[in-house]
């Protein structure tokens, strides 16, 4: 009788896949994190008009994807399962929800407010798996969720103003992972995305109409560098979802938690260093509160990663 050998540790199983995802990962939120100097550049067309033409040419992108794919078949597949198909409608709402928000932010020079949205996900996240999913919490946790709520009660009270952008985006981006992690097994990246942007597709109608009747649509008519910008609105919101649906598929979610702070940083960097936006007092305490809370949750998911688990007994 013959002897197979050994299969591989998990651990060398997954060192290829585990530097692509990271790769993949880094890519998404490095792209995420530059995106307001994009946008900044997009200029003179505004919030309305540019997230109507993000939502019809990422569509238009995700078409093509599936034809060069061959993704059709999926794709007819998720369409024909009312649920599943809902469940996109769903998540399409929350995603623009999220792009008009963060581009009536990034426009408006609140682009560190938007970053504040993104630093305050995780803990968000963490706050919606006990509301939504019953999860139990272990204790850091719930200090990550108290100094993240103090952390806007000190810019509430020192700033005079409820960071709204803040909130809007990270809830409607917690939310939108939820519906997401539902859905995941059974709907591909390039398939969910498509049928996301499908369903909003009569909302960008109504907003170019709305934006041609009131100030005009700037599509072609601010120089040639601004319409190849303005064009690539699909590639731009497409390729870092894309990207991160692929790395988030070969990383622990350990290693998605610490990665995903990079697009925050990037922005917080973009809207004090590029764009100089104020940065007073109350707003460095309440900062430095929600990075504490984000290390305290950071420290307890690498702990709790870390933690042996119990062997599984043999048949």
């Amino acid at each position: 009788m013959t002897v197979s050998p050994p299969p591989l540790p998990a651990n060398r199983r997954r060192i290829g896949s585990d530097g692509a995802g990271v790769i993949f990962s880094l890519s998404a939120y490095g792209l995420w994190g530059v995106l307001p100097l994009y946008f900044v550049l997009l200029a003179p067309s505004g919030p309305w008009e540019v997230v109507a033409w993000r939502v019809l040419l990422s569509l238009v992108f995700c078409a093509l994807l599936l034809t060069v794919a061959r993704g059709w078949g999926r794709f007819l597949a998720v369409l024909r399962s009312p649920r599943l198909a809902l469940t996109m409608g769903v998540a399409g709402l929350l995603i623009y929800v999220n792009w008009q928000t963060f581009l009536a932010a990034a426009l408006t020079e609140h682009v560190i407010e938007a970053s504040l949205g993104y630093f305050i996900n995780p803990i968000m996240t963490v706050l919606l798996a006990v509301l939504v999913l019953h999860e139990r919490l272990r204790p850091l946790q719930w200090t990550a969720i108290g100094l993240a709520l103090l952390a806007v009660v000190v810019i509430v009270v020192g700033y005079g103003a409820v960071p709204w952008y803040a909130l809007i985006l990270s809830i409607s981006f917690g939310v939108y992972g939820l519906v997401k992690k539902k859905t995941g097994a059974d709907v591909d990246a390039v398939s969910g995305l498509a049928l996301e942007t499908l369903w909003l597709v009569p909302v960008a109608a109504v907003q170019l109409a709305i934006v041609a009747s009131t100030t005009g649509v700037t599509m072609g008519t601010a120089g040639p560098l601004h319409t190849v910008l303005l064009l690539s609105a699909g590639v731009v919101t497409a390729v870092p979802l894309l990207l991160f649906a692929a790395g988030a598929r070969r990383v622990s979610l350990t290693t998605v938690g610490l990665l995903q702070f990079i697009a925050p940083i990037l922005q917080f960097v973009i809207g004090a260093a590029v764009l100089h936006e104020p940065m007073p007092l109350e707003r460095w305490i309440g900062f430095a509160i929600v990075w504490l809370a984000l290390a305290v949750l950071t420290a307890d998911q690498v702990r709790h990663a870390r933690r042996p688990r119990p062997p599984v007994p043999l048949a």
